[in-house]
C-alpha cells in the first residue's frame, strides 16, 4: 500500500490494524487465523471480512475519499470510524481517544458533537418542513426552540434553500432534499464530516451541481470529511487524498495525482486506465526542483493541469518552464518532454 500525508498534525482519525469480520465467533478466529490469509480463504472458513488489516489517517480539514465496487468495504470502515460497527481487532482513534473504550454514553456524546453523518437516502421526515428537518438533531440535543430556528436558517442559507424553509419535502427535487440532509448534518457543527454515496440517487447533471456545492461548502468551512463513492471521476474532483478498496483492504491511498501516474496495484491500475491523466495530473506534481535548470519566461501555475497547459506544451519551445506556487514564487522546474508524455501518452 503506497500512502500520503496532507499534514504533519496529529490526525483526527487514526486507525491501526483494524478488522471487523463477520460470523459466528470473529474474536476467537482472527487470533487463531493465519496472517496474511485473503479474504477467499477467510470466507471458506465462514467469515466475511468486511474490513481487512487496514491502517490510516485522516487529517483535519482534509477530503478522504473511500472508493471501490460493491462490497468492496468501504461503507464498513467509515461505520467502524464513527462505532456504529464494533471492530474485531485494531485500534481506532478520534482525536487521540480509543473509540471502542468509551462508554455507550460517550461515545453518544462524541457523535453528537463531534460527527455529522450524510446518506445515500435523504431519511427526511415527511411531516416537518426544510426548517424543522434541519433543526430536528438541534431538537435531540435539547436546545431551546430560538437558539434551534436561528442555526437552522443559517444553515439552510448556507446550502442555498433560502426560501424554501416552509416547504416539505415532497415538494423538493431530489437535489434539494439532498441539500436539506446536508444542512441538517451540518446543523451540528461537526467537526468531521462522514458522507455515504449522496449523491449517487441523482441523476447526472444535479449531481454535478451537488458537487461544485459541496466543494465550496469545503472551502468556507474546512471540516475534516470521509466520502464514500463509487465513481472515481467523483473521487478525482473531490478528494485530497483517495484511499481504493478491495476485498476489505485497502489497495493504495495517496493523491488523485498519484494514484493515476503511479497506480500500486493491477487493480488500482485498472481503475485508472481510462481516465485522461492529463485533467488529474497537475504541473506541480511533475515539477523537479528549479535549481540546476535555466528557466527563462514567464511561469505556469503549480496547480494548472497539464489538460490546462495543452497549448503552451505544444507550442512552447522551452525545455523547461518554470512553476510558481500561490503567491507568484518560482517554486520548481517543469520538464516539457514528461509534460508531453503525460497529455499525448508516452508512446506519443
Amino acid at each position: 500500500m503506497s500512502s500520503s500525508s496532507t499534514s504533519q498534525s496529529s490526525p483526527v482519525i487514526s486507525a491501526r490494524n483494524v478488522w471487523k469480520l463477520f460470523g459466528p465467533s470473529p474474536e476467537r478466529y482472527l487470533k487463531s487465523m493465519d496472517k496474511g490469509m485473503d479474504f477467499e480463504a477467510i470466507r471458506a472458513d465462514g467469515y466475511i471480512a468486511g474490513v481487512r488489516d487496514v491502517s490510516i489517517d485522516v487529517h483535519k480539514g482534509e477530503m478522504l475519499v473511500i472508493m471501490g465496487l460493491s462490497g468492496s468495504g468501504k461503507s464498513t470502515l467509515v461505520r467502524c470510524f464513527s462505532r456504529l460497527h464494533d471492530i474485531t481487532g485494531g485500534v481506532i482513534e478520534v482525536d487521540g481517544q480509543d473509540i471502542m473504550g468509551l462508554s455507550e454514553k460517550d461515545l453518544i456524546a462524541l457523535r453528537r458533537s463531534k460527527m455529522g453523518m450524510v446518506f445515500q437516502s435523504f431519511g427526511l421526515l415527511p411531516h416537518r418542513t426544510v426548517l424543522e428537518n434541519v433543526a430536528f438533531p438541534l431538537e435531540m440535543r435539547g436546545q431551546d426552540k430560538h437558539t434551534r430556528r436561528e442555526r437552522a436558517l443559517e444553515v439552510v442559507k448556507l446550502v442555498g434553500l433560502e426560501g424554501r424553509e416552509e416547504y416539505f419535502p415532497r415538494e423538493l427535487s431530489g437535489g434539494q432534499q439532498q441539500r436539506v440532509g446536508i444542512a441538517r448534518s451540518l446543523a451540528i457543527e461537526p467537526d468531521i464530516w462522514f458522507l455515504d454515496e449522496p449523491f449517487s440517487a441523482l441523476d447526472p447533471l444535479i449531481r454535478r451541481e451537488m458537487q461544485d456545492e459541496f466543494l465550496r461548502l469545503q472551502e468556507m468551512l474546512g471540516k475534516t470529511i470521509v466520502f464514500i463513492t463509487h465513481d472515481f471521476d467523483e473521487a478525482l474532483r473531490l478528494a485530497d487524498r483517495i484511499a481504493i478498496m478491495k476485498d476489505g483492504a485497502v489497495e493504495q491511498c495517496d493523491t488523485p495525482d498519484q494514484i493515476v501516474l503511479n497506480p500500486a496495484t493491477e487493480y488500482v491500475r485498472k481503475f485508472t486506465e481510462d481516465i485522461e491523466k492529463a485533467r488529474v495530473v497537475h504541473a506541480g506534481v511533475l515539477a523537479e526542483a528549479a535549481n540546476g535548470h535555466s528557466l527563462e519566461g514567464a511561469p505556469v501555475s503549480a496547480k494548472a493541469s497539464i489538460h490546462d497547459l495543452a497549448r503552451l506544451l505544444v507550442e512552447d519551445g522551452r525545455a523547461y518552464i518554470p512553476v510558481s506556487d500561490a503567491d507568484g514564487q518560482v517554486t520548481g522546474a517543469l520538464d516539457r518532454a514528461k509534460a508531453l508524455d503525460v497529455l499525448l501518452g508516452s508512446g506519443a
